[in-house]
């Protein structure tokens, strides 16, 4: 983000005063992931997208958000968006989505379903993707 910004900042779109909001959904994403991750901890799984997962977390942040980390991850990269104030280094958080999508969560879920079946089910249901 921050080379784009260098390189290629094509224009400021968030005024000076106001970039330092970026602190807030930075500090928001931070705590969210750290929450998740202490969550999983807890609950004795992984969080490494490649193993295969214990147990269903569905308390806690995971109430709310299939995905809380990468929510976390999301906003962490908002904050440092705003913070930098151009336009270059939101193109990340839209390329982090796609990527995060298609590389991971679709094989997390596909993991998830024949690892919990109907419980996975349930929750998926009940529960959004993101937000």
């Amino acid at each position: 983000m921050l080379a784009l910004h260098l390189l290629f900042p094509v224009t400021q779109i968030v005024p000076v005063f106001w970039r330092l909001l970026g602190v807030l959904p930075l500090g928001l994403g931070l705590a969210i992931s750290y929450m998740a991750e202490k969550q999983f901890h807890q609950a004795g799984t992984t969080v490494q997208p490649s193993d295969v997962p214990s147990c269903l977390v569905t308390d806690g942040l995971f109430r709310f958000s299939r995905n809380p980390m990468y929510l976390g991850m999301v906003l962490i990269l908002l904050g440092v968006a705003l913070l930098l104030g151009s336009l270059t280094p939101l193109w990340v958080i839209a390329f982090f989505v796609g990527w995060i999508h298609s590389q991971f969560i679709r094989h997390e879920e596909e993991m998830l379903f024949a690892q919990f079946g109907q419980d996975w089910l349930e929750y998926k249901a009940r529960v959004r993707r993101w937000i």
